[in-house]
Formats: structure tokens, sequence, C-alpha cells
């Protein structure tokens, strides 16, 4: 005997076929989302060097905005500890090295200094939106040599943007510690001290 079907009626198969296609995208969504989570892992007591941008087409930092973004990591040192050692702001970027203290997180630290950042930053432009990238990059160190490394690259940073000739020269960094600056007049200076 033949199948007989009622008009509309979906074959079984096709129905099948549907449901099979809806719970695939679903999944597809769902591994994106945990699989994007699990891109970084979630350490702590390890020192990252850590680069943030500005997004296009936002007006370039300037002091103000740098004095925003040093008491940003400030407010978020209180929050959610980490180690500081080095960093270093520049009109459209900014890195540091960090150790987060456990339970937190690289991410949290990011996220932080971001949001803090950007709302003071706006307010001061009287400007809303997005300030920074959505994402940031972030390397873990794994000998003394890399740390080095990363902390003459931050320091020499503002020198390759043309903004100094020497290091120390660049009010936005922690260089003028590492030549032996005081943390108290760096303090003074800028705001924001290395540990």
């Amino acid at each position: 005997t033949k199948c007989r079907r009622r008009a509309g009626q979906v074959a079984p198969t096709a129905a099948l076929a549907v449901r099979g296609s809806w719970v695939a995208f679903l999944l597809a969504g769902l591994y994106r989302i945990a699989v994007s989570r699990l891109r970084r892992p979630f350490l702590s007591g390890r020192y990252f060097f850590v680069t943030v941008c500005l997004l296009p087409g936002r007006a370039k930092l300037m002091d103000p905005d740098f004095s925003l973004l040093a008491r940003a990591f400030s407010r978020v040192r209180c929050l959610r500890p980490f180690y500081l050692t080095a960093w270093g702001f520049l009109p459209d970027h900014w890195h540091a090295i960090f150790a987060p203290v456990y339970p937190t997180t690289i991410s949290q630290v990011v996220k932080g200094v971001k949001l803090s950042s950007m709302v003071a930053i706006n307010r001061r432009r009287a400007a809303p939106g997005e300030l920074w990238q959505s994402r940031f990059f972030d390397r873990a160190l794994r000998s003394v040599k890399e740390y080095a490394e990363k902390v003459e690259y931050i320091h020499m940073n503002p020198v390759r943007a043309g903004l100094v000739r020497w290091p120390q020269g660049w009010r936005w960094s922690s260089a003028k510690e590492y030549a032996g600056v005081s943390a108290g007049s760096q303090s003074q200076l800028c705001g924001l001290t290395i540990d």
C-alpha cells in the first residue's frame, strides 16, 4: 500500500533532515562560543605581554587620555590584583607586562582596564561608544630573555614611533623607572608605577 499524506504534511525523512540541520546549526553555534572562550587559557601567576589597540576611526589618545588610562590601571589593581612590571601608552595602543594574582585572570585585568578607561575617556571627550578593539593580544612570557626583550620593545616603542629620541623622554611608560627614577617621582609624573 502506498503511504498517503495530507496536504502540507512533510515526509518523515524531510522533517528529520530539517530537525537535523537545526540541531547541527545550534551545535555549531555552541561550539563556536566554547572554542572562542577556550583560546585564551585562564592562567594566573604568569607574566603576560599584552597589547590593546584603539578602534579604527577613534581619535588618537593625548596626555589627558593617558592620565585617565593610568588611573584606570590603578583602579583595576585595587579590584583585581596584578603585578605591573612594564608598560607604555602610545596614541593608538598600549602595551603592558603584568602577572595576575590568583584567582584573577589576564582577561579580567584587561577587560577591567579597557572598560574603566573607556568610560573615563569617553566622559572627558563627551563621545559615546567603544574605544578599544574587542580583542587584545597577549603572550605568556616563558624566559628571562623573552621578558627582557618585551620590556625593551615597550620602552623603545615611542622612539620607533618618532615621538621621542630616547625611551626616558616619553612620559607615558615605565622606562624612567627602569632608568632609576624613584616610584614617587614616577607617580607624580604620570600616576602609574611598576611593582
